[in-house]
């Protein structure tokens, strides 16, 4: 069962799209369909976090990847499905793996979905099999959107995780440079650095990676390190939450041109402790909560489509990346946690 033929879901997209029994903790709703190419031989990296790494310890079975499971489906089923979406749906999200298909079949993929579905398509892309000339042919197939997941957010962080510390193929410099050709071919604002926080870095480490982003003319979609069971860095907790909800504000202002990172201030730690913006002018910038939700590729309505409900955490009090709007006690909760600066993961309600 392999692609372009099958393609794997993430259990929020089988539940959305009725292959699945489920319900959403508060009610979220996906706002983006998340589909994943699969080959039996795996992918062919070894990155140390990821549930798909080439050497991950699997269990007979084992379908988890970003916390959750991802059963296969007929691609066919998902297209039928596809074509008539519910209502709240936005967008398709088709992710490629290191695989030497892959960069084939990701094309077969999305002129199959812009054929028969009224979702635009991104892409998350692996750089490290792809040349120009395979992003202009995903524009041409009908992707408007396209993710590269750095992840890390420094060299050395890349190269440990994943890079030849873990006899991983994966080159930072040709993920830069792939994410500028992209930018170039798609245009300013078409394409986006996923970056996952609680992986060794600083503070000021992140924000000058999130503002690299910025600077070349994309955005940062954030994640909070989440430790997948078998993985290289199975043992390892969750940054803090208070480093977690400092970095999204900063994400939020970077992204939104409200300030840079020459601008703020760190403490000896490298953690923030100005946003470069007086008191009044943070508070108003973060006032309806949204620097808090999950960010990713924005659909028809402009709020961010790939909301990936509970893909940091599990369901339950300690969101990490709101996947709807926060209400006054979860956006009082938020600005609690950036004021922390303890190493704690979760910050009493």
């Amino acid at each position: 069962m392999e692609s372009p033929e099958y393609a794997r879901l993430s259990l929020a997209a089988a539940i959305t799209l009725g292959f699945a029994p489920g319900r959403f903790y508060r009610e979220a709703r996906l706002r983006c369909i998340n589909l994943l190419l699969t080959y039996d031989s795996g992918c062919r990296a070894n990155c140390a976090f990821c549930g798909l790494a080439r050497e991950k310890k699997k269990k007979v079975g084992d379908k988890k990847f970003i916390r959750v499971a991802w059963k296969t489906y007929p691609m066919s089923e998902v297209l039928e499905r596809l074509a008539d979406p519910p209502q709240h749906v936005e967008r398709v999200c088709l992710s490629m793996i290191t695989h030497p298909r892959a960069k084939s079949d990701v094309l077969t993929w999305t002129r199959a979905v812009r054929e028969q579905s009224p979702l635009p398509v991104s892409l998350l892309i692996s750089p490290t099999i792809l040349e120009r000339a395979d992003l202009e042919a995903m524009r041409e197939a009908g992707a408007d959107r396209i993710g590269v997941a750095v992840d890390c957010a420094t060299p050395e962080l890349f190269e440990t995780w994943r890079g030849r510390a873990v006899a991983g193929p994966h080159n930072w410099d040709k993920y830069w440079r792939i994410y500028a050709e992209t930018l170039d071919i798609f245009g300013r604002d078409h394409a986006g650095v996923h970056l996952i926080v609680g992986l060794g870095e600083t503070e000021q480490e992140m924000v000058a990676a999130m503002g690299r982003a910025r600077a070349m003319g994309g955005q940062t979609h954030l994640f909070s390190f989440y430790p997948e069971p078998g993985s290289g860095l199975a043992d390892r907790p969750q940054p803090p939450i208070g480093q977690y909800r400092r970095i999204q504000a900063a994400r939020y202002l970077i992204d939104n041109d409200l300030t840079m990172p020459e601008k703020m201030v760190f403490d000896q730690e490298g953690r923030i402790v100005s946003f470069g913006l007086e008191e009044h002018e943070l508070q108003s910038a973060l006032a309806d909560g949204v620097a808090f939700e999950t960010s990713g590729c924005p659909g028809a309505s402009g709020r961010t489509a790939c909301n990936r409900p509970y893909g940091n955490e599990r369901p339950g009090p300690d969101i990490r990346n709101f996947p709807f709007t926060l209400d006054g006690d979860d956006l009082a909760k938020a600005l609690r946690e950036m004021a922390d600066y303890s190493r704690n993961r979760t910050v009493a309600a």
